[in-house]
């Protein structure tokens, strides 16, 4: 969820999600190989899962909450914090690994190889996969390359990214799926990857770097990494908020990122044949809750518009993830849990 820097038109909203007249980019290659799809059976049927953009940049409501990020991760709730989300009626959850910062709130190698000090001694992302599976939720993984610009400089020339040869980014980027995958297994129902277009500008996305080697980046071996340890998850391929273009026929289900209830869905599939997904942000429109000591984000859509978003796109099966503000201590906004918990008693 990256800022892109520019101003949707009108133009650039019919280019959106819905649009049914947008170009199919080609895969380089990868369109050769046949590719079968993982069950994507499991997220049609949810109504609506709850998202967090939980990150070492989210600041706490209260100052005396405030510590380094790895105690923050030492310190977070397990149960708390899917005690709020299951109790608003969520079927699923989508947890950010990491985002603008390249900092996992869990151990990986690889990671530490490139930059140390990078990754938390606990496991936080297992453990929320665990807790969800013993609640009968499933669990969504989101990562961000943290390649974006002035976000982490630091990590973009550590991991390779603004090497002429991109190959050192490449496998660096596999390696570090390729780990997660083989540790978490089936716990990891899904990938939802972001900021695909800095590494690919084909697409002529803003954060794309100007230099040509981005225009080959091998999604086929992403997405094949992506698979690793378990060969049912799913994999999403994030062209930005609004924006429509297909990186690869080699993914599962549609990234959806619309923000706002916007997009709605005619179609349980999209023209290229991806189970439909919407993600809109029901009050923090930032999706980080990065002001120190302020409050939580209060809905900011009524409960009625609300309703009638998730019912339509339910009735042609398509999940609504809201993305819910959550400060450093693990507590999400509970106006907007209580608004999804009203909604989720007018569906049934």
């Amino acid at each position: 969820m990256i800022e892109n820097g520019f101003t949707l038109t009108r133009r650039d909203v019919l280019k959106g999600i819905g649009a049914s007249t947008l170009a199919l980019a080609a895969d380089r290659g990868a369109q050769a190989v046949e590719y079968r799809q993982a069950d994507a059976s499991w997220l049609a049927a949810c109504s609506f899962g709850i998202s967090t953009h939980w990150t070492a940049l989210s600041q706490p409501v209260n100052a005396d909450d405030w510590v380094p990020f790895e105690v923050a991760v030492s310190r977070f709730s397990i149960s708390k914090y899917l005690d709020q989300i299951a109790g608003a009626g969520a079927e699923y959850v989508i947890f950010t690994g990491a985002h603008a910062l390249q900092m996992l709130p869990a151990p990986c190698n690889v990671i530490e190889r490139i930059l140390p000090g990078r990754t938390t001694k606990r496991d936080l992302i297992g453990e929320i996969a665990d807790g969800c599976r013993a609640r009968g939720m499933h669990f969504i993984l989101y990562y961000n390359h943290s390649c974006n610009g002035t976000d982490d400089p630091e990590w973009e020339y550590a991991v390779g990214y603004h090497d002429k040869d991109k190959s050192r980014l490449t496998k660096n980027l596999l390696d570090i799926l390729r780990e997660l995958g083989a540790r978490y297994g089936s716990r990891v129902e899904a990938w939802w990857f972001d900021s695909c277009g800095s590494l690919d500008h084909s697409d002529f996305h803003p954060h794309a770097a100007d230099d040509n080697e981005f225009q080959s980046f091998p999604w086929q071996e992403w997405v094949d990494a992506a698979k690793t340890g378990f060969d049912g998850r799913l994999v999403a391929l994030s062209p930005g908020m609004l924006r429509h273009y297909l990186y690869s026929s080699h993914q599962d289900y549609e990234a959806g990122e619309a923000n706002s209830p916007v997009a709605v869905p005619t179609t349980q599939f999209t023209q290229e044949h991806l189970q439909a997904h919407r993600w809109v942000c029901i009050d923090n429109p930032a999706w980080v809750h990065n002001h120190y000591l302020t409050p939580l984000a209060h809905p900011i859509y009524r409960q009625a518009q609300i309703l009638d978003y998730v019912r339509t796109c339910n009735k042609v099966k398509v999940p609504v993830t809201f993305n819910v503000d959550i400060d450093r201590t693990g507590l999400l906004s509970p106006e907007s849990l209580a608004m999804l918990r009203e909604v989720k008693k007018r569906l049934v």
